[in-house]
């Protein structure tokens, strides 16, 4: 489920719990929060045994800390440009006793991704920014910019997770399903083997976000997957399959 607001710690900062509380996670009140779309990248990282997996822009560690509990083999870095993000993040790896699999680093996926010093990673995962245009919703609150507003636009993402990834390794991103395009579009050049996954808020609705996911010089057609249901019309807030995932109990796959 998402993520339960405990009582209010120092200097507006909550403490919430993730995966049926496997997971704490401290993180600004005000500023951009893990929420539903952190839990989903989470649910669909596939990442295997020995793995070496990079999240782009991972806030306050939502997502990233969620993959590692539920891919113990796997090890994670984290590169986030927001000196307080990063800082929340750091403190996360060290409250959940990830220190040994879970990296934090400080920089921004405008610089290129060999300024990291670090070979190719296998899995590369991402929620980056939903809007390029300042013009197209009203501007976010100062403290929620960096998380809303892509400088430099979508491609100068996808762009960095292209960089990040060997070559058969796979990009996972989560976006807003009217970006569907232009995210196949970006990638593709470099990227192919595309597996898509509508995430609807209810069963007679249009798809709100997308995950998708490709591989790095991958030539297999195209896949658009089942959809994932979040909410029904009445009852539970949440359906059992999509309950299932928020707890932990279920993931996200590929074929």
């Amino acid at each position: 489920m998402e993520p339960t607001s405990h009582p209010l710690l120092k200097g507006s900062v909550t403490e919430d719990r993730l995966l049926g509380g496997r997971i704490v996670l401290r993180q600004g009140q005000d500023g951009y929060r893990a929420g539903m779309d952190a839990a989903l990248l989470a649910a669909a990282c596939d990442a295997g045994e020995g793995a070496r997996v990079l999240e782009a822009g991972c806030g306050a560690g939502g997502a990233l800390l969620a993959a590692a509990a539920r891919r113990p083999g796997a090890s994670f870095l984290g590169v986030e440009r927001d000196s307080a993000a990063a800082g929340f993040a750091r403190q996360n790896v060290q409250l959940n006793d990830l220190q040994h699999r879970v990296e934090i680093v400080e920089s921004d996926v405008r610089q290129p991704f060999r300024a990291l010093g670090l070979a190719p990673f296998d899995a590369v995962m991402s929620n980056p920014p939903f809007f390029d245009d300042p013009s197209a919703l009203r501007a976010p609150a100062a403290a929620k910019r960096g998380a809303w507003m892509a400088d430099g636009g979508l491609g100068v993402w996808t762009s960095f997770l292209l960089k990040a990834v060997r070559e058969g390794g796979s990009i996972t991103i989560i976006h807003r399903a009217d970006r569907l395009a232009d995210i196949l579009a970006l990638l593709a050049p470099k990227a192919g083997s595309f597996q898509i996954r509508p995430v609807l808020p209810h069963a007679d609705a249009p798809a709100k976000r997308v995950l998708v996911r490709a591989l790095k010089t991958g030539k297999a057609p195209l896949q658009l997957l089942p959809a994932l249901v979040l909410h029904p019309r009445e009852g539970a807030k949440h359906t059992p399959e999509a309950e299932a995932i928020f707890r932990g109990e279920a993931a996200l796959p590929w074929l």
